[in-house]
């Protein structure tokens, strides 16, 4: 984006926000190490936290069809490249959290409707508390329910997609849609849209049931499966959850394991040692760094298992120059 259009578009936003046409929070040249669990990345040079969908709304129709637009949950899951993202950031984290549970008294039936910045572990332990069952997997999810359904993220069994009733979309026009399963591929790690168009999630709805010993069984469930993350996950490192999509009927974790590349470093950027399918950044690594480590690992994989990994993480942004 040229530094013409970029000052008419911070001309616009101020403008609007002055006049209280835009609610949100609008940060310019924002540091996305601050954001991202790898802690890791260039500026943006625009980053925009909504209020509300109807501040989102109202964002959209101001912007300009030929701005770049991303979007930012708790920023795992990501990583962002040393020069940065040219474009508008949507950062849902800390907003667009809300949580409602409506529940039939004689079906158990539970209808939870949760907003697209909620944290997934947050829907978990606010399920659970209303004894209900079966969202305990999203305990193990470092991510937003925004980020889940865009990856159908699933941990220990369980995944995403397999609770939604329907999800809110937003297009680039600032319309509200709501869309079913059927309106998208959805697959291992993936939830794309049947007809290539831009929208993003905003809400959604999901279906669980209430349990009778719900509450009991939930707490132990998400106890144990925390603990079990603990224990087999560097969480007390900084790093972006699982870089890379298991292959079919075989890990990821194994396949680089088996190459003996636990323990790898490209600068301050590591194979984690607790867990092979993380990369950790021990103090000062670079967006290069973790880049540079991704296709050293898939190549070596490649080269003894003929084994192509995908990544799980996505890439995004410019690399410095």
């Amino acid at each position: 984006m040229s530094s013409e259009v970029q000052l008419s578009l911070r001309d616009l936003l101020m403008d609007a926000q002055q006049k209280g046409v835009l609610s949100g929070k609008l940060i310019w040249d924002a540091p996305m190490s601050r954001y991202t669990t790898w802690r890791i990345g260039g500026t943006a040079e625009c980053l925009y936290q909504p209020l509300s969908i109807e501040d989102l709304q109202a964002f959209f129709k101001l912007l300009k069809k030929d701005i770049e637009v991303y979007w930012l949950g708790l920023g795992s899951n990501l990583l962002i490249r040393d020069g940065g993202l040219k474009g508008v950031v949507i950062c849902t984290n800390g907003v667009l959290n809300s949580f409602n549970i409506e529940c039939d008294a004689q079906t158990k039936e539970c209808l939870i409707s949760a907003q697209a910045g909620l944290a997934s572990a947050l829907f978990s332990r606010k399920a659970a508390n209303e004894s209900v069952h079966g969202a305990e997997f999203l305990s193990g999810i470092p991510g937003t329910i925004g980020g889940a359904l865009a990856m159908n993220a699933g941990a220990f069994g369980s995944e995403t997609w397999s609770f939604v009733k329907n999800v809110t979309m937003i297009n680039r026009q600032g319309e509200k849609l709501i869309r079913t399963a059927d309106d998208f591929n959805i697959g291992y790690r993936k939830a794309e849209l049947k007809k290539i168009q831009q929208e993003w999630f905003v809400e959604a709805e999901f279906l669980f049931h209430k349990d009778a010993d719900g509450l009991k069984k939930s707490k132990q469930e998400i106890k144990q499966l925390l603990a079990k993350r603990a224990a087999t996950q560097p969480t007390k490192q900084a790093n972006a959850g699982s870089v890379f999509k298991n292959p079919k009927n075989d890990f990821a974790a194994r396949l680089i394991e088996s190459c003996g590349l636990k323990g790898l470093s490209i600068n301050d950027a590591q194979v984690s040692e607790k867990h092979a399918n993380f990369i950790i950044n021990k103090n000062k690594a670079k967006a290069c760094d973790v880049e540079t480590l991704i296709k050293k690992i898939q190549e070596t994989v490649y080269q003894q298992h003929q084994v192509k990994l995908e990544t799980e993480v996505c890439i995004i942004g410019q690399a410095e120059g």
